[in-house]
């Protein structure tokens, strides 16, 4: 018999980081449940990771991609393995749900079970996230309405800093999280998102196209449209060192992010607003440019990093 809850961490030379999850993790779920089984996908990882998980924590599933594949195809590698993905012939062997979580989080106790008890009770379930904070217990926004051309604006002009916490910025109240009780969202951060598993077969895995960054929103924007809520758990208590988990070379990262944002525009939006956000984000790169010849003129930049970053954000203004 499969186990109620399969978790999945995909990561990249973060072995510290990576061990902790898994142990705090591990932790949670001897003390409270659910019954699960943890994969761990590693994406050609140098540091060592996949070799010292094996040897510390045998109870891992360990799949090895032989490069870097990115979070939504090497989630997909897990999915696959465990049977999702297939097609019309899914295999009835089916954990009730899958549990994505980052290697740069640390599990609070009960949060796992709240987790899986919420999203087999709440209306309508088919996804559920956890409350965030960040590594000093400071609140850190978990959930998000979907990207609207408002938060391109935020994202790339300057706005007035009171309006960031707001729901033209996508955000929820703070008040929602600090009340205690599940609320409906748009989605969830992907650092930890339990999905149940006719979730899955109703609306398939990862695009993989989305390599780096929005994969998470595109898969809940179709979990959303075939009828599913999404809801936070506040009680459900997660900690999230933001970005450990996706740090790169700085110009590649931009791009990665614009590509899937522009990705997920032209995937979901209508053509006024495919149209408007390519002008806006147009606009936007070439203030960045501007901004970063005046770093280079400060000292703040090499030439070198000031001709990488321009080229960069010309590329995205081609996108």
């Amino acid at each position: 018999m499969p186990a109620d809850l399969a978790v999945i961490i995909v990561s990249w030379n973060t072995r510290d980081l990576t061990l902790d999850a898994l142990r705090t993790l591990y932790a949670d779920l001897e003390a409270h449940g659910p019954e699960a089984e943890v994969w761990l996908v590693d994406n050609a990882s140098t540091d060592g990771t996949a070799d010292i998980v094996r040897r510390i924590l045998p109870q891992t599933h360990v799949i090895e991609s032989p490069q870097n594949v990115g979070f939504a195809e090497g989630n997909n590698l897990a999915l696959r393995a465990l049977g999702f993905g297939s097609g019309a012939d899914e295999p009835a062997e089916l954990p009730r749900a899958v549990y994505l979580l980052n290697p740069d989080t640390r599990t609070h106790p009960r949060a796992t079970r709240l987790l899986y008890d919420a999203l087999f009770t709440l209306p309508d379930a088919g996804v559920t996230g956890a409350r965030l904070t960040y590594a000093d217990g400071s609140f850190q926004h978990s959930a998000f309405r979907f990207p609207g051309l408002a938060q391109l604006v935020f994202d790339l002009f300057p706005v007035p800093a009171r309006l960031h916490d707001t729901a033209l910025n996508g955000r929820y109240p703070r008040e929602l999280y600090a009340a205690g009780e599940p609320f409906p969202v748009d989605h969830t951060l992907g650092a930890t998102m339990m999905i149940r598993r006719e979730v899955i077969l109703d609306t398939g895995i990862f695009d993989e196209q989305f390599r780096m960054y929005c994969e998470e929103i595109d898969w809940s924007m179709r979990i959303r449209a075939a009828g599913y809520e999404i809801y936070c758990v506040p009680a459900a208590h997660v900690t999230h060192l933001a970005g450990q988990s996706t740090k790169q070379i700085r110009p590649q990262s931009t791009l990665n992010l614009w590509r899937s944002r522009v990705r997920l525009y032209d995937k979901h939006a209508s053509p006024f607003v495919r149209h408007t956000a390519r002008w806006i984000i147009r606009a936007g790169m070439s203030r960045k440019i501007g901004q970063a010849h005046r770093d280079f003129q400060r000292g703040e930049l090499t030439a070198a990093q000031r001709d990488a970053m321009i080229e960069v954000y010309r590329t995205i203004q081609g996108l």
